[in-house]
């Protein structure tokens, strides 16, 4: 019974947090810092700049968990983390500024609007359909615009045909994000089933 009047008040308190502002900006820096962890598990490959890193299934955790409004405001906030020389980017790139302009530009500044995407389309479908199918459908429509902007970018900057921008920033990569989605979209529902104590 103890258990449950603590674990009860514990809540309460977690979710007055949220309903401040200071707590919602804490939540917002936390959620950057779970990003840039993310970030830094990242594999090199050796025929493109762009690494194989978990922040794509982070990204679509802050816009899933936060909202549209808010995953939107802590994907800018971690980029502006970065452009200041933060170490919040993959290791693999050159860090800060350079690297928001480099070859994996246009994926990280993607990263607002993917949130924004995940968060809201899931929140418009959950209405109609199942949970997951809402995060998955949402997840695949961020990720497609994640590829768009990322590999455009790329393909401006490097001066690459299609055929080999689609090597070095699309193929290799979509095995992966599909597994990211279904991770963000499984991770999602279940906490969102969870029952609040």
């Amino acid at each position: 019974m103890q258990t449950i009047t603590a674990n009860s008040s514990r809540a309460a308190s977690l979710s007055g947090v949220a309903a401040t502002i200071p707590g919602r900006i804490l939540i917002g820096l936390a959620a950057t810092a779970i990003v840039a962890a993310a970030a830094h598990v990242a594999i090199p490959l050796p025929f493109t700049p762009v690494p194989l890193t978990l922040q794509p299934l982070a990204v679509l955790g802050v816009g899933l968990a936060l909202g549209p409004v808010a995953g939107f405001l802590t994907m800018l906030a971690y980029l502006a983390e970065g452009a200041i020389g933060l170490p919040v980017f993959s290791p693999a790139g050159l860090g800060g500024l350079a690297q928001l302009l480099g070859p994996t530009g246009g994926f990280l500044m993607a990263y607002p609007l993917v949130a924004a995407i995940a968060g809201g389309l899931t929140r418009g479908l959950t209405s109609r359909t199942p949970r997951f199918l809402a995060a998955f459908v949402a997840g695949n429509l961020a990720m497609a615009l994640l590829f768009v902007s990322g590999a455009s970018w790329l393909m401006h900057l490097a001066h690459l045909s299609f055929h080999a921008t689609w090597i070095s920033a699309i193929a290799p990569f979509l095995p992966g994000e599909f597994v990211k989605v279904i991770v963000a979209a499984g991770i999602y529902s279940t906490l969102a089933r969870a029952p609040r104590i």
